[in-house]
């Protein structure tokens, strides 16, 4: 018979904060030592420590749609090689899109953790690696199977008793375009992941691997009894919602629905996305892992997001998800814009639940990356480029606050757009416009955040991809709040070769041509009649709201 360690509150209180600071140093060890702006500028990338049964112990600030899915590719590898195949010293890889629900370029490096001889844990890392040897330098917005989207691979050591595999890193170098930074953010994980290791070590050295089992079994405890109390206040039933996406960039003109049902009871929450349209050809599919981390978002939102994630956050929620769906895609199924969906549908979650819970929802969010990618050859330096860079938008208001302004999309969380210095230096660009896309969000007694105006000049030839969303089910308001502008994409406006369009792929552009994306805001909340004159003017004087948007939509002029 074994006895359960007891733990002090204080030392819970100490090893929590010590898990989550470890994952914070091993965050700063990668966007420090990163080579490509997709890391060290905007930090597309996230990391986790997890415990010897895959649950996450800490994990840092990064992006909301990986979280807590790293531990899919652990257990996955488990799952296919044993328990006996972690040994000290390995690192793995693993990009399989079915299998980490991302798409190729979202690659996953992880490794074991001992103590002596016992396995005590695992620290992972997922970073965007800026290209991966898809048919189109970055990624393709029209590809229509996984292969076409670039190198694939299935759980593999990439360090062996902590040695290099020169074999695998090999294959990786030939296989992508830009082998030098590619190799430098592939090792920036690998020092993550020995961070992490160092860190974990530290922790268990100074407190014992009984007091660390027994708080983490105290911190999941509490966590799941807050979440549970949440649970209870909402009222039992079937709550629905849905919409669609404009399209899955090959058939432009068939829109993708995605519908979920929420079914609540007593201290319990299902998602269930199974009636969201089938597997599409274009790449706007995922994986299950990542439909049920866009379900763990939209619940985390609402249900005590104050606490940090952990092993007991989602104890209570359940997620179905159909194989063949848009949500649960298998081979080949393209994946390459795998977000667009995940985004949507956590904005779904609010709208479900906005009856039932009024207080914390909030009008959609403009709920895309809006994708701007550029390549070709820089004559500056003599070296050929490619440039992936989301763009900011507007949220949506809630009942105590107007939505935030030129804000990352929900699937996004901490990432940044590359400052304009960098993106001059790095690229032969110029941005001759970067502001507040006014009169952009819903209207509403709490207004939708607006998005923002962003132009590009090429200095030489290149192409640009495109891939913007929400067209057809933009931003939308709750409780009497208006929806908001959907984004706008223009080549060249003005000019007679003006072109108006949302997703492409490979357009070829000349020495001056000008790239105008405009994104969309985020949804009103409660009736506009409702908004103080007060708060109109603070938007006139911040240049928010234009004086036509404020007589139209408020009835607002100044005398």
């Amino acid at each position: 018979m074994t006895t359960k360690t007891s733990v002090d509150p204080v030392v819970v209180e100490i090893i929590r904060n010590a898990l989550t600071s470890a994952a914070d140093d091993m965050n700063a060890t990668l966007i420090r030592s990163a080579y490509t702006p997709l890391i060290y500028e905007c930090g597309d990338c996230v990391v986790a420590l997890l415990d010897d049964q895959h649950q996450v112990l800490g994990q840092s600030a990064g992006l909301p749609i990986f979280l807590g899915n790293l531990e899919t590719c652990t257990k996955a590898t488990e799952e296919e090689f044993g328990r006996e195949v972690w040994q000290p010293g390995d690192v793995w890889i693993l990009n399989d899109s079915y299998l980490g629900g991302t798409h190729l370029n979202d690659v996953t490096i992880f490794g074991p953790v001992f103590v002596g001889a016992e396995l005590v844990g695992f620290t992972a890392t997922r970073a965007h690696w800026i290209d991966v040897g898809s048919k189109d330098p970055g990624g393709s917005m029209d590809s229509v199977n996984i292969f076409q989207e670039g190198l694939r691979l299935g759980a593999q050591k990439l360090v062996e008793g902590g040695q290099d595999v020169h074999g695998v890193m090999s294959t990786i170098a030939t296989n992508v375009r830009f082998p030098y930074p590619t190799s430098g953010d592939m090792h920036a994980m690998i020092a993550t992941i020995k961070m992490g290791q160092n860190r974990l070590e530290e922790i268990i050295r100074r407190w014992g691997l009984d007091t660390l089992r027994a708080a983490r079994d105290e911190i999941f405890a509490q966590t799941e009894l807050l979440e549970r109390e949440v649970l209870r206040g909402i009222p039992d039933g079937v709550y629905t919602a849905e919409g669609f996406l404009d399209n899955d960039g090959i058939d432009l003109d068939t829109r993708i629905p995605v519908k979920l049902k929420i079914t609540v009871s007593g201290e319990d929450i299902d998602f269930d996305v199974t009636e969201s349209a089938d597997q599409t050809v274009g790449p706007v599919n995922c994986g299950a892992a990542q439909a049920v981390a866009a379900c763990r978002v939209g619940y985390k939102l609402l249900v005590s997001p104050d606490v940090p994630g952990n092993g007991g956050s989602f104890r209570p929620m359940t997620v179905q998800v159909r194989e063949g769906s848009v949500f649960g895609a298998v081979a080949p199924a393209a994946c390459q814009w795998y977000f667009s969906h995940l985004g949507l549908l956590i904005d779904l979650v609010a709208k479900a639940l906005a009856a039932a819970l009024p207080d914390k929802v909030a009008g959609a969010s403009h709920g895309d990356s809006m994708i701007v990618l550029l390549s070709g050859h820089d004559p500056r330096t003599g070296r050929d480029y490619v440039s992936l860079e989301a763009t900011l938008g507007g949220w949506g208001g809630w009942d105590g606050s107007d939505g935030e302004t030129a804000l990352i999309n929900n699937v996004n969380g901490s990432l940044k757009d590359i400052p304009i210095e960098v993106f001059e230096t790095r690229f032969p660009f110029r941005i001759t416009d970067y502001r507040v896309r006014a009169d952009s969000g819903g209207a509403g007694k709490w207004r939708g955040g607006n998005g923002v105006v962003r132009e590009y000049v090429a200095e030489h030839d290149c192409t640009v991809s495109l891939w913007f969303e929400r067209s057809v089910t933009p931003a939308w308001g709750l409780f009497g709040g208006h929806d908001a502008t959907p984004p706008e994409v223009v080549i060249n406006p003005g000019r007679p070769d003006e072109r108006r369009l949302l997703k492409v792929n490979g357009l070829r552009l000349k020495k001056g041509d000008v790239i105008r994306c405009e994104t969309g805001g985020g949804g009103g909340f409660g009736a506009p009649e409702e908004r103080s004159a007060e708060a109109v003017r603070a938007d006139l004087l911040d240049r928010q709201v234009t004086p036509a948007a404020a007589a139209d939509r408020y009835g607002f002029r100044e005398a």
